[in-house]
């Protein structure tokens, strides 16, 4: 309903624009125009309608504004459309060309399409590089394997590191894991730490990085510095105490959590039950289990674990009744159920 309204503004100020063609008037009617048509881009990006928006784009080209060619830049890489987004491209003008909200989404344009030289080739032409441009670049090497090309760029990078190219760096270095990547993200850590305590996403990153170094002593000492601790940074926690086997730990932070668990926060307990098997696991395991909301009870992950855990307690009837209970057996599941009997 919003986008026929939308659409229909669109015909009526276009009426208006030919009314008011001859006088003074042109320019606010234009302008109001140009907003409405970059409300209804917005709308259809939204809903995922990606393919429509780009056709919205070019029925009204003439009114479009660098925000409404930024969204469709944006839908290209959606569609993993090069082909539609370089006819995009070859339109912009130099200035357009120079919006640095534009500049970025291309850069992110070229590394979904796997033009890594040409993204690299726009990114060295830009005088004036932003931290979303840089994470831009970090999570294309990333996307195209080239990891190490992270780091290269990082070692040259022109500006101070906030939130958002931080987070891209830090699961950077998670993921690679080598003595470069420890160093770098151990420095990155060091003289961030104090950078705004209260950017819970960036310590959560930072959190999961140290996690994969095996460094938990640290990651608890960033957890309990913390001033605002969100679902992920417990889920963070109990992820990396589970990757490195300190399973107590993991459900003694699950005790003490003050928030309500979601569906990562149930399955990883579920497998710290699992590899636990002992007193404290089961009763843990089985509560958690029972007071789980039904919204829940359809998700396949979560069950998948819960029937592991079952299973590895020797408890094979309640297990028997949660597979009955999983609508969307897929293979993990059977294989849960067939190894618990082994047990």
């Amino acid at each position: 309903m919003l986008l026929n309204k939308n659409i229909y503004s669109l015909y009526r100020y276009q009426c208006l624009l030919i009314f008011y063609g001859k006088r003074n008037k042109t320019y606010s009617v234009v302008s109001a125009l140009s907003n409405n048509l970059n409300s209804t881009m917005k709308t259809l990006i939204d809903s995922k309608e990606y393919k429509k928006a780009l056709n919205l784009l070019y029925e009204h080209y003439d009114i479009s504004t660098d925000f409404t060619k930024n969204m469709a830049i944006k839908a290209c890489t959606k569609l993993h459309d090069y082909n539609e987004g370089h006819r995009i491209l070859q339109k912009l003008s130099p200035t357009s060309l120079n919006d640095p909200y534009i500049q970025t989404s291309l850069i992110h344009f070229y590394m979904q399409s796997h033009k890594v030289d040409k993204a690299c080739h726009l990114f060295s032409t830009i005088v004036n590089k932003s931290n979303p441009m840089y994470a831009a670049m970090f999570k294309g090497f990333i996307t195209n394997k080239m990891p190490e090309k992270v780091f290269d760029l990082y070692d040259k990078m022109e500006i101070e590191p906030i939130s958002v190219t931080l987070n891209v760096l830090f699961n950077a270095c998670a993921r690679i894991r080598n003595d470069r990547a420890k160093t770098i993200g151990k420095r990155l850590l060091e003289k961030h730490f104090n950078y705004d305590q209260n950017d819970t996403g960036v310590f959560n990153s930072a959190i999961h990085m140290l996690m994969r170094f095996s460094d938990v002593n640290i990651a608890e000492d960033v957890f309990h510095s913390m001033k605002n601790k969100d679902i992920y940074t417990y889920g963070a926690m109990m992820k990396g105490y589970n990757d490195n086997e300190e399973y107590e730990k993991a459900l003694n932070l699950y005790e003490k959590m003050n928030v309500k668990p979601n569906e990562i926060i149930y399955t990883l307990v579920f497998n710290s039950c699992a590899q636990l098997s002992n007193d404290r696991a089961q009763i843990i395991g089985k509560k958690l289990l029972e007071q789980m909301p039904h919204i829940y009870r359809n998700n396949n992950i979560i069950l998948t674990s819960a029937l592991h855990m079952l299973m590895k307690f020797g408890d094979v009837s309640h297990a028997e009744c949660i597979f009955k209970l999983n609508r969307n057996k897929d293979i993990i599941c059977y294989n849960a159920m067939m190894k618990g009997s082994l047990f």
